[in-house]
């Protein structure tokens, strides 16, 4: 049969529309998602899961950041959370005026917010104004910020708060914490806490000079522990004893944040090399005797890491963002194939080459900690792109933040985007939902449970405790 020029463009016309009405239900299936009864059901069964949350900066109660003179004495305040948040890395807050009231305050924040309300640096804590205290931060009047303010500084009497938002409210059942404050401390502040040994500085640590606080220093170590530390041998052996430590300590893993100093590219440099600036102070080091030291250092590191079974979790993506793509650690991944490489923060905005790695080297997990505060969409997006590359039992998660309101909110953001993502998927018939659930339990739980499983002693104690 021959087709006429109209039977062709009654043909095209028919496809035309059967696209678009394709096109739109997508659309509006990917747009309306969290108001259907998939989407509710799954995220009701993702929310009972005893989250493990492999990263915080939790200090002990006494010691919480952040807190503001006010004419009632030093509180916890609204300023507070959105100080202790990652808000003001990309807005203005409006700082506190020492000695003075909510109000005087108020009166110079309250529009601090107008250019921001699409970030997700702000639409991240707006879960724990909503859940935790019921006002919506979008529609706030000054006096609900008042009221607000106010249930906030007494909640921060006692630890109370603190504890049940975390433990029954955000339903998480351990955290990991990296004390950055004081690094060589191990201590566990809470019954929830999972020590790790933030290696940063023992990276950086060619002289003492370099370290600013003892409970940081492995030189103060060394002197404690009456062990010499005259030559790079020396500073090796007692790196290995600070290892040794913290496996006494039940610490579960180690965690570099290099990538805010310098670039991720580590070249295996020889030992020789790296003592020419051991021993220096730093006005006296060359920044490339400097360089190759630390070259040197991260390779030794992920040599321990390995012999201690401490998995290695590296601060990749938004930090000095020059220099901080994970693809540049992809040579020392592959010539350590014994370390368990953790690549944080999903390698943002590189959160495809992270995939990719995962996808090639089998001794590398990805960890989405802060991912969807930092973009909720590329979170979401990440989630289904690292799925369809990546096994999924080599994904995790963390709240990356310092108090309740904050460590509540990236909960609840990261559990929302995750539900979200998996729940998209099965609602275009790319996974089973049970097989959704398990994998989600397993980002929020029993990945690090595999990963760790010393955590497994450590949730007997708690439980117990």
């Amino acid at each position: 049969m021959l087709w006429t020029r109209r039977d062709y463009q009654m043909s095209y016309a028919i496809s035309a529309a059967m696209a678009i009405a394709l096109l739109g239900a997508s659309l509006t299936s990917a747009a309306d998602i969290k108001r259907t009864e998939l989407y509710q059901r799954m995220k009701t069964a993702l929310d009972a899961v005893p989250a493990i949350d492999t990263h915080d900066h939790l200090r002990p109660f006494g010691e919480l950041p952040n807190k503001d003179e006010t004419d009632a004495g030093l509180q916890m305040t609204l300023h507070s959370v959105f100080q202790g948040s990652y808000y003001p890395w990309i807005n203005k807050l409006s700082p506190w005026p020492a000695g003075k009231g909510f109000d005087a305050w108020w009166k110079v924040a309250q529009h601090d917010f107008d250019n921001a309300r699409a970030t997700s640096f702000y639409r991240y804590l707006l879960p724990a104004f909503r859940d935790l205290y019921g006002v919506d931060f979008d529609t706030i009047t000054p006096e609900q910020a008042k009221e607000l303010n106010d249930r906030i500084a007494a909640n921060y009497q006692d630890d109370r708060w603190l504890i049940d938002v975390i433990t029954r409210r955000a339903n998480i059942e351990l955290m990991f914490i990296d004390p950055y404050w004081a690094r060589l401390k191990f201590e566990r502040a809470y019954q929830f806490s999972v020590p790790v040994l933030n290696v940063t500085l023992i990276i950086q640590g060619s002289h003492a000079e370099r370290f600013d606080n003892v409970l940081d220093s492995p030189y103060v170590f060394a002197e404690r522990e009456k062990l010499p530390v005259a030559t790079l041998d020396d500073y090796l052996a007692v790196i290995d004893r600070i290892f040794q430590r913290a496996v006494e300590a039940d610490t579960a893993c180690l965690k570099s944040t290099l990538a805010y100093q310098r670039t991720l590219e580590f070249k295996n440099v020889p030992k020789e090399r790296a003592a020419a600036a051991f021993g220096k102070k730093p006005d006296d080091v060359t920044r490339e005797e400097q360089r190759d030291f630390e070259d040197f250092m991260h390779w030794r590191i992920s040599e321990l890491s390995a012999k201690y079974d401490l998995p290695f979790q590296i601060h990749t993506g938004q930090a000095r963002i020059q220099g901080s793509n994970p693809m540049l650690l992809v040579d020392q991944i592959e010539a350590n194939p014994k370390t368990k490489y953790i690549l944080f923060h999903g390698g943002f905005p590189w959160v495809g080459e992270t995939g990719v790695i995962a996808m090639r080297y089998k001794n590398v997990w990805i960890d989405s900690v802060w991912l969807p505060l930092l973009s909720y969409t590329m979170g979401k997006r990440a989630y289904q792109e690292w799925l369809e590359a990546v096994p999924s039992n080599r994904i995790m998660w963390g709240a990356d933040t310092v108090q309740a309101e904050g460590i509540y909110a990236a909960t609840e953001f990261t559990r929302q985007c995750l539900t979200e993502a998996l729940a998209e998927k099965v609602d275009r018939g790319e996974l089973l939902e049970e097989h959704a659930l398990r994998i989600g339990r397993q980002v929020l739980r029993d990945n690090a449970l595999e990963l760790f499983p010393k955590l497994r002693r450590q949730l007997v104690a708690h439980r117990s405790g």
